[in-house]
């Protein structure tokens, strides 16, 4: 048979757009490829960012609460230390009714029951 020249025959034109159809995939296999890994790498630092940021605001949740302790135990050792001992308190009661009961103003079953109060007290 004899060659023709010129244009591409039916056969010519199937195989290059099959060329052109099989490049064309490639390409875009690759760029959704690409895509996707861009994609993956954004979110995975996305997400180490938020892990970051929540471990900043824990450690200063922490150290908010440390200071509250701190403050509150603070506040109850200089009230402690402000405060005169039960004991003495007591004592000075307990006089201070034997005052009354001296005086005539308590009877001596008041003194006891006032006395046995402030002692279980």
């Amino acid at each position: 048979m004899p060659r023709r020249m010129g244009r591409p025959g039916l056969m010519g034109t199937m195989a290059r757009t099959a060329v052109i159809a099989g490049t064309a995939t490639a390409v875009s296999g690759a760029v959704k490829k690409k895509g996707a890994q861009s994609a993956a790498q954004q979110q995975q630092a996305a997400a180490a960012q938020q892990q970051a940021v929540a471990a900043q605001q824990q450690e200063l949740a922490d150290r908010a609460a440390a200071k509250a302790v701190a403050d509150v135990q603070a506040q109850q050792a200089a009230a402690a230390a402000t405060a005169p001992p039960a004991s003495e308190d007591r004592m000075a009661k307990i006089k201070e009714l034997g005052e009354m009961k001296t005086q005539g103003l308590l009877t001596d079953e008041e003194f006891a029951a006032e006395k046995a109060r402030i002692l279980a007290g």
